[in-house]
């Protein structure tokens, strides 16, 4: 383009007839061509390396982003309803065991013992203190099922943190119980995957946060990406950070935020699109 340009503005005021004016003004003009193509192309790669250097730190959630765990809470629910059907209407259990989770959760955290507790407690209540000891035994096996199964890693995972970690410094960012979800990420075949791993009791912006200043990270350095609206996205953008929302087929009601989010983040279908979303961004945002 800068070629055809010049060519055309040369042979247009080159006949020897020109003034001395018209050939000083041919001359500023190819100047003037010249400096702004050269300047625009040192502003994309100035861009392009600013994007590039930009993403320092890309962190994921666990539970249900990276592997099966909601799936297994759902079973003891239906596990739990049947034994207390005898004591109570099967209709309004599921409703009161959330309720009585959503109670312990600032005394107990998250987890499954936390929530062996609440099943425990629902039962109590609904059968007036009359459970038979026997149920409650059983009660308490499905608490411990919910922690003893094996990780059920979800599609594409191994394969996407193969690509990102090559590229990108991972960190891990799970909530809950600290023993049970150090116990969830070794059996998960995934720790070296990342160069940095926290369990939090809580996924909120202090949490966020504290993480960045610990790892000298900016906000807008910081990519979040998990399944929960709460706790995975809307937190993290209230920082200036980068969210993206990977959504379950389940959710549980905890998680779930009301209302439209204002701030703009990603959604993807499937883990498998995030590292063209990366690049994508990478490329393309100014």
């Amino acid at each position: 383009l800068t070629y055809s340009a010049e060519n055309f503005l040369t042979r247009r005021f080159s006949r020897s007839e020109d003034s001395e004016s018209e050939v000083v003004t041919i001359f500023f003009l190819i100047l003037i061509i010249r400096l702004g193509v050269y300047a625009y192309a040192e502003y994309i790669i100035h861009k392009r390396r600013k994007m590039n250097n930009s993403l320092k730190l890309i962190a994921f959630d666990g539970d249900d982003t990276l592997w099966e765990d909601i799936s297994f809470y759902q079973e003891a629910v239906k596990n739990i309803t049947e034994i207390l059907g005898k004591y109570a209407d099967t209709t309004s259990i599921p409703e009161d065991l959330y309720k009585t989770e959503v109670e312990n959760i600032s005394v107990l955290g998250y987890g499954a013992k936390s929530f062996t507790i609440s099943m425990i407690e629902t039962a109590i209540r609904l059968s007036s203190q009359k459970i038979h000891p026997g149920d409650i035994q059983e009660i308490i096996a499905i608490g411990k099922s919910v922690v003893s199964h094996p990780i059920r890693l979800l599609p594409d995972v191994r394969e996407v943190l193969t690509c990102l970690s090559s590229h990108y410094r991972l960190m891990l960012v799970t909530k809950g119980d600290f023993y049970e979800q150090k116990a969830k990420i070794s059996h998960s075949g995934l720790s070296d995957y990342f160069a940095y791993i926290e369990i939090v009791s809580e996924k909120d912006e202090h949490a966020y946060s504290e993480i960045l200043e610990r790892y000298s990270i900016a906000p807008e350095n910081f990519m979040m990406i998990g399944n929960s609206l709460r706790s995975d996205v809307v937190p993290v953008l209230n920082i200036a950070g980068n969210a993206v929302h990977i959504p379950h087929k389940f959710t549980w009601y905890h998680e779930q935020v009301s209302g439209d989010i204002q701030k703009e983040y990603s959604e993807l279908k499937g883990i498998r699109e995030l590292p063209g979303l990366i690049n994508s961004k990478i490329i393309y945002t100014v």
